[in-house]
């Protein structure tokens, strides 16, 4: 039972720390501003995506 609670504890933190890390290294930017190189040429995409006559559903 030590064994498994032990487990808990350990797959809890570990996500914790994965939860913290990926924050502090991904940031809060668009796909078009992260994936702007010289190799990729994505421009704004706008706010209408899907077109004027879009009902949503």
């Amino acid at each position: 039972m030590r064994a498994f609670l032990a487990s808990v504890v350990v797959s809890i933190v570990l996500a914790g720390g994965a939860a913290y890390y990926l924050n502090a290294v991904m940031t809060n930017a668009t796909v078009y501003q992260s994936f702007a190189t010289s190799g990729a040429r994505v421009g704004d995409p706008g706010k209408n995506l899907v077109g004027a006559d879009w009902s949503g559903s």
